[in-house]
Order: structure tokens, then sequence, then C-alpha cells
């Protein structure tokens, strides 16, 4: 079965290319054709992309369950079935044990020693979404024996967005920003530009990662075992 990688979206230049080179690397790992699609800002959708791939696992690119997780790929993945599509839809990307195993591997290999931990997230305003983000932060933090903050791009608060970032340096000389984006996009892209004028204001070092990216080639893989695995279970008790 086909893999589809479903994306938010963006109107960031790099960001489709992006969500492409995660895709092709996670096809390549389970040795199966490989296609991405979007929600929305970008081509395709879900079901155009169902109906060049008719038997295919469907692995959201979304770390909380709130609206988009919620709604919005249920609402795709209807839409494609009614065009004769036959899907299964994985669980999304998540934040559980395998991710934070991600966040560690990319704070062991890009962080400075002793910099001060900033993850930065998109926010959401599901109740609940934003401290499930937090708790991961904290758990990757106290494995990588670090300081932590996480700062949400959207919200409202002291530490939400250019703002935040720019707290977090008035406490801390040395950072490093660690975003929890699959991605390029345009909220990130408006913090990145920002630090290098928040490190000369405070007189801080700050470095920052790229988005997760084909990082996350082996948590869409595992993704897509398991919709396949519990598929299978669905039909030997039927």
């Amino acid at each position: 079965m086909t893999l589809i990688t479903l994306a938010h979206g963006s109107r960031h230049p790099a960001a489709a290319r992006a969500i492409e080179d995660l895709t092709a690397a996670a096809g390549a790992l389970l040795g199966v054709p490989a296609r991405a699609a979007y929600l929305e800002l970008a081509e395709p959708d879900l079901p155009t992309a169902a109906r060049e791939a008719p038997r295919a696992v469907v692995v959201p690119l979304l770390f909380t369950r709130a609206y988009h997780a919620r709604h919005d790929v249920p609402a795709a993945a209807r839409a494609a079935r009614e065009s004769g599509a036959s899907l299964a839809v994985a669980e999304p990307l998540g934040l559980g044990p395998d991710m934070e195993e991600a966040l560690v591997r990319v704070v062991a290999s890009d962080a400075e020693p002793g910099a001060h931990l900033v993850v930065y997230a998109v926010g959401s305003s599901r109740p609940g979404a934003n401290a499930e983000v937090a708790a991961l932060c904290s758990r990757v933090a106290r494995r990588a024996g670090r300081g932590h903050s996480v700062v949400f791009a959207t919200g409202k608060g002291r530490r939400v967005g250019v703002a935040g970032l720019d707290e977090a340096a008035r406490h801390h000389r040395r950072l490093h920003l660690v975003p929890l984006f699959v991605a390029p996009g345009l909220l990130l892209e408006r913090a990145l530009d920002a630090l290098p004028q928040i490190a000369a204001r405070r007189g801080a070092v700050v470095g920052a990662s790229a988005p997760l990216g084909a990082r996350l080639a082996p948590l869409v893989a595992g993704r897509y075992h398991a919709a396949r695995a519990s598929g299978a279970r669905e039909r030997r008790a039927a």
C-alpha cells in the first residue's frame, strides 16, 4: 500500500520540498511508493492524492490532537473515500516516546554544550494541547541535562512569539532553539529572522536547529506499520 503523508500546508516556499523529502525518506524505509498531500495552502489535497494511490495508509504529520487532527483529517479522509479510495488513517506523529527520542537526538547533535533549550512550537487553542507540548519538552530537557523554556508562536502572554524568545534571552546567555516544526513555515521564519537582533540586544549566543524534516522518517514509517497491523487485526476479528 502507498504511503500518503498528510501535512497542514504552508505558504513558505521551502515547506513543500521539506515535506516531499520526508515522505520520500519514509517511503524508502518502508519500501513502498510514497506521496505527500496537504490539508490546505498547498497541493495536492488528500482526495487528489488518493485518486492516484487509491489503496494507501495516510500518516498525518501533526503533533497534537487539536482541531486539524480531530476535524480536518477525518473530513479529508471521508472526501477521499467518497471518491472510491481505500484508506487507512494512521495515528499522527504525536508527542510520545519516539518523538521524545527524536528531539533528544536533535539536541545531542545540534546544541552547544551548556545552552539553554528553547523549544518553539506553533501553539494551540485546544485546552491541554500546549501543556502536552510543555511536558514533552520537559522530558527532553531532563534527559539532556539542560534547562529549557517553551515558546509558542501563537497565543497570548509573555512567552509567545518573538517577545517570548526575547524574554528567554533576557534570562539565559546561551540559547539553542529547537523548532517543533516538521517543515519551514512563515511563523518559524519570523522567529529565526529575529534571533540575530535578539542576540545582539541581550548579549546572548543563540543557535537554532532546522525543522525536523526527514529526521522524522522512522516515526512516519512506524505509524504506517502500526496502521497496517491494526487493519490486519480488525480483518481477522471480523
